[in-house]
């Protein structure tokens, strides 16, 4: 495969991410994580959440708060290394809390993917809020 055709099932991943969280679709959300990934959010003191597993329970637990989100992302960057590649993406999203409140946070990742067993999946997603929220 050659690095274009990966940068384009990356970006499709990215996809594939904020389809499952505008969609609240914990198997095609989770679906987006390596096995042994990591998931870090400072902005919400949290170090890192590591394991698909532990990330998509946490994620459950998260989406709670929420009655609703739209999320959309774009990369800004995609660098390929064989099965390994690093993005920089952006994300715009609209939430709703339980109590009416809505948020409207303008976001970075940092990521690094890995190809695992024949699909690019997230290794790990470090995130960092760049605007509101």
């Amino acid at each position: 495969m050659n690095n274009f055709e990966d940068q384009l099932e990356i970006r499709a991943l990215l996809e594939r991410y904020c389809d499952g969280v505008n969609q609240r679709d914990a198997e095609i959300w989770g679906g987006t994580w390596a096995n042994d990934a990591v998931w870090e959010l400072p902005h919400l003191d949290m170090a890192g959440i590591s394991g698909r597993d532990n990330i998509v329970a946490a994620w459950l637990e998260a989406m709670q708060l929420f009655p609703f989100v739209n999320m959309m992302a774009h990369p800004g960057y995609i660098s390929v290394d064989g099965d390994r590649a690093v993005m920089r993406s952006y994300t715009s999203e609209v939430a709703v809390m339980q109590d009416g409140t809505q948020i409207e946070p303008r976001g970075e990742y940092e990521d690094e993917c890995i190809r695992e067993n024949g699909e690019w999946k997230f290794s790990l997603r470090r995130f960092r809020v760049l605007h509101g929220e």
